[in-house]
Parts: C-alpha cells; sequence; structure tokens
C-alpha cells in the first residue's frame, strides 16, 4: 500500500464510480487520480512540497521515451544549479575566513 491511500482499496471508489469492478486497474488509476485532485493543495507547506516532489517522481517512473529522458535533464539540471550554489557558497565562506 502506497502512502496516502486508504486501508480499504474500494473505500476511495466514490458513488460516481459506483458498479465499476474495483479490481479493474483503469478504475484503480481513475479512483487514484481522483483521489490526487481532491487532495488539498498546501504548496506552502515542507509537506505539500514534498507531496509535488513524489508525484513527480512516481509520474516520472510512469513515463518512458523521451518524456523521462526530459524529467531526468531537469532533475540533472536543478542539481547542478544546487551544486553551483553551494560551491560558490563554499568559496565565499572560505575566502572569507582565509582573507
Amino acid at each position: 500500500m502506497e502512502r496516502g491511500e486508504p486501508d480499504d482499496q474500494t473505500a476511495h471508489l466514490s458513488d460516481d464510480l459506483d458498479g465499476l469492478d474495483p479490481e479493474d486497474p483503469e478504475v484503480q488509476a481513475f479512483a487514484a487520480h481522483r483521489d490526487r485532485m481532491r487532495r488539498p493543495n498546501a504548496d506552502a507547506t515542507v509537506e505539500g512540497m514534498l507531496r509535488g516532489v513524489d508525484d513527480f517522481a512516481q509520474s516520472v517512473n510512469r513515463t518512458g521515451g523521451h518524456r523521462r529522458l526530459v524529467a531526468v535533464a531537469v532533475v540533472a539540471l536543478i542539481l547542478l544549479g544546487v551544486l553551483y550554489a553551494v560551491w560558490n557558497a563554499l568559496a565565499y565562506v572560505i575566502g572569507t575566513f582565509t582573507g
């Protein structure tokens, strides 16, 4: 069971999906999509930001081909930017303390 899913797999199927097979992977995917859409978007909190990263990582794992390549390139560029900022901060600190 993934984080954020209810204990009962059929509990998240609402009245709109009544009559559909709860074991069908397409119905489960649609119900998970509806749950994500109904989730409150508190992106200003740490939990909201981590949820966004988790959603991005899960969507990258489901995709393939050039979309996966683009997602990996975006992550690599973000990491390069972070490394550049850390390197500049360390160089500034070391330069300040060594004169």
